[in-house]
């Protein structure tokens, strides 16, 4: 394993971490890193569903307060998805298990940080939530800050509590069979600076259609919110975060700048009392579903309190504040 440039430009690594093949094929993850020298804190980001890591912002921030910065890109996702492998697909959320350990790996015993905050957004924010639930009392993790997990189905409780179990059957016995699938293209426009946003990143990478929607992987996320249910059991603080409303619409309208798109942001906090004992739920005005792409004022809030936070349970202190090199124009608008 050796880092090499990244798709981001310097200041940004990226290192190639080869896994278990599956019944696909070769598999592999993506582990990029910008080290801050000298840093004994460092940071891993998990994306979410149709996503890859490209928010430069967040790195910038935590970079600032004294964190190296780490994200994956999990296996069949952006950059580390194949040509022979379908986009996004596992059959279980316990098989990120591999490549977040060895990100962890990598993180605290060959770039010697002693500390490690674990970030999730949507989906990155569910598998980092189960993994860790299922590393509770190893002292790998020392905190969580979860922006928009998706811990819950976007639909009523009469739709999840008939729908679960059907999709858990397909997914058992077709799993690579495709769903029709409600991935509302304007969330993606909403963001994006060649439509109604002001961010940029490769839309062969996060198109806004989505990719098919396998059953397999649906009945995974099932299951795992059914391991939710139950109980985590997290050991470490828990920083959860959500926007204050959803919107759902099919044509476009403003309120998709100020408002989750995608999840329900109610039913986001309804879940923190499951995932440990130690949970900080705070709502953001205005936030989209990617709190930390919203608008100025949202995002801004975001970062205090998660400073705040940082503060609180991981003593980071503004004096850790570090000088962060200006980032080269037109990666962000």
């Amino acid at each position: 394993m050796e880092f090499g440039e990244d798709i981001l430009g310097a200041p940004y690594e990226a290192a190639e971490l080869m896994l278990r093949p599956d019944a696909e094929g070769a598999v592999c993850a993506t582990l990029v890193r910008r080290l801050v020298p000298g840093a004994e804190r460092a940071v891993l980001y998990i994306h979410g569903y149709n996503d890859y890591f490209f928010q430069t912002n967040l790195a910038d921030h935590y970079t600032a307060l004294g964190f190296s910065f780490y994200a994956l890109d999990l296996r069949k996702y952006g950059r580390s998805l194949r040509p022979h492998q379908s986009p996004n697909f596992v059959r279980d959320l316990a098989e990120y298990d591999e490549e977040i350990d060895e990100a962890v790996r990598i993180i605290r015993e060959l770039d010697g940080h002693r500390k490690l905050l674990l970030n999730g957004h949507s989906t990155g924010g569910l598998v980092g939530a189960l993994w860790a639930g299922r590393r509770t009392g190893r002292g790998v993790v020392d905190g969580l800050f979860l922006n928009s997990p998706f811990l819950s189905m976007p639909a009523g409780q009469a739709v999840r509590t008939v729908g679960g179990p059907a999709v858990t059957a397909i997914g058992r016995l077709a799993p690579t069979r495709i769903l029709p699938s409600s991935l509302n293209p304007h969330y993606t426009h909403s963001l994006h600076k060649d439509h109604k946003g002001e961010w940029d990143f490769d839309l062969t990478l996060k198109p806004a259609e989505g990719f098919p929607l396998y059953a397999g992987w649906l009945a995974a996320i099932h299951q795992g919110h059914r391991r939710l249910r139950h109980g985590l059991g997290i050991d470490v603080p828990v920083l959860l975060m959500a926007s204050t409303r959803s919107v759902s619409t099919t044509k476009w309208h403003n309120a998709l700048h100020h408002a989750d798109a995608v999840l329900r942001a109610d039913d986001i906090a309804a879940q923190g009392p499951q995932l440990g004992r130690h949970v900080t739920v705070v709502r953001i005005t205005g936030g989209m579903h990617d709190l930390v792409l919203s608008g100025e004022a949202a995002r801004t809030e975001v970062f205090a309190e998660l400073d705040h936070w940082l503060a609180a349970h991981l003593d980071v202190r503004p004096a850790d504040a570090r000088p962060v090199a200006a980032q080269p124009a037109g990666e962000n608008a």
